[in-house]
This record gives structure tokens, sequence and C-alpha cells, in this order.
């Protein structure tokens, strides 16, 4: 048996809604068998991140090879790295199993407000994992630190696409999510044209994890084969459905669902 196979390595989120947890989530409802490398343990939930406790190096390092010399995965992601010396190792680690095809989110603040990746930790990842990316899914206030300048048009955003390629990223996508208006607008740069997937804006708090997710199925589809743009179309449906249909868990910001994406596919199928 064929098993499409995928790595996260990311944070773990103690209430479930980001981190190793929808990355996980997400590799299954999408038919991907997923595996896992720890970079943090935090103990957060959907009202905000309460501590954040980094794994060793050493701790880090191990988890990945574990995985690379037995179970090599079809694609890999990486989610919050929240250190310099992480990020370099996590680096080093893609380098030597000649990983290629790795989509980057470049997490850095949680939904509360916390700070999931240090200051000094972003000059390191723009030098050291953007030139690795196959995918890097930045949203708009990411994308404004990497590229230094404000993202508030189009015509900004596709030069923050081009920026951010010249850094050695083979494509990326910005999300409008934290846009204006009544559309969100992905736009997915290939180094020579853009391409754009819009859907309805949906007015909820509950809205954790959504960077999670939809890089995660990207990964998901490229570790089964797809081309990027049929990855990031079915992300963009994954996420829209995961934001659409509200689980309402949780005081603050609740997490996404999940399961919303292949439940719409089999009524579509069944009333087909």
């Amino acid at each position: 048996m064929d098993v499409a196979k995928a790595l996260t390595i990311a944070g773990s989120d103690s209430g479930g809604g980001a981190g190793i947890q929808a990355d996980l989530k997400t590799f299954q409802e999408l038919d991907v068998f997923g595996t896992s490398a720890l970079t943090a343990v935090t103990a957060q939930n959907t009202l905000g991140v309460q501590g954040v406790y980094p794994l060793s190096v050493d701790a880090v390092k191990e988890q990945i090879q574990s995985v690379g010399t037995d179970i090599a995965p079809g694609a890999l992601k990486t989610g919050m790295l929240f250190s310099s010396e992480i990020i370099r190792t996590v680096s080093d680690m893609i380098q030597e199993f000649q990983w290629e095809k790795l989509v980057v989110d470049p997490v850095m603040i949680a939904k509360g407000g916390s700070a999931l990746l240090q200051k000094e930790a972003i000059k390191c990842l723009k030098k050291n994992l953007i030139p690795l990316a196959y995918c890097i899914t930045p949203n708009l206030p990411e994308a404004e630190e990497i590229v230094g300048f404000s993202i508030t048009n189009r015509e900004q955003q596709e030069l923050a696409a081009q920026s951010i390629y010249k850094m050695g990223a083979k494509h990326v996508v910005i999300k409008g999510g934290h846009g204006d208006g009544e559309q969100a607008t992905d736009l997915l740069y290939d180094g020579e044209d853009f391409h754009f997937f819009t859907a309805s804006r949906i007015q909820t708090k509950h809205t954790h994890g959504t960077g999670c997710t939809y890089s995660a199925a990207i990964t998901a589809e490229l570790a089964k084969g797809r081309p990027i743009y049929d990855a990031v179309s079915t992300a963009k449906s994954f996420i829209q459905d995961a934001i659409e249909n509200q689980l309402g868990i949780g005081a603050g910001h609740g997490p996404t669902n999940h399961w919303a994406y292949q439940k719409r596919k089999a009524n579509q199928q069944i009333s087909f």
C-alpha cells in the first residue's frame, strides 16, 4: 500500500487548535500519515499563551533524525521554531536529508498576541530557512516583518511576494485573512505569475490555528504529489470550510473545524 507521509516540525498547543495538533489533524483529514518533531511545549488555550517551554536543540535534532532515517516524508512543514539555534538545526537537518518539499509557516505571533518567535530568530529564518522553502505561507503581519514594509493593497502584496521569492523560496503564498473587505484573497507567486485564491471573509473570533492548518493542508497535498497550485487551492477550501463551520470551543479565539472539509465533500457525493 502506497501511503503518503508528511512531517511537521513545530510546537505543541495544549488547547489542540494550533501547532502540532492542528497539523496532524489536517494530515489525517487529507489522507496523509503524519509524523512530528516538537520544538517547544506551550501551555495555552483559547484565551492565550500562558507559557512556552522550548525543547533542547538535541531533542529537536534527534526527533527529526528518527523520522528521517525510517519514515521518509513526501513533504514537510515547519511551524513555531522559537529560536535561532532551533532554526539552524532544523535547516541543517533538512539539507542533510535533502528534503525538497518544505513548507515554511513563519509562525511569529499567536492569536492572543504572544510572541512565538524571538526577534533575533527572524534574521536566522530569512538567512537559513527561507532559501530552503518550496513554499512559504506568511500572513500579512508576518510578511511585513519579513520584508520590512507595510502591505495594505494588492500591489504591495505582490511586491512583498517578489521580495520573499528573491530570498530563495520557490513559491510564496501571502495570505489575506488579516486584510480588509468582504473578500479574503491569498496570493501565490511562483517567480513568474501571480495566482489569486479568493473566498468570503467570515466574521468570527474562532480562527485559532488557521495558519497552521492552511500550511499543513498544502503540505499534505504536496506529500501526495499534487502540484503547488492544486495544493494551495485545496488548502484554501479546507480552511474556508474550517472557519465557516464553527465549533464554538472556549471563551476566546476558538479553534477551527478540521472535520468540515471532508464532511462537505461527503455530503456533496451523497446529494449527487
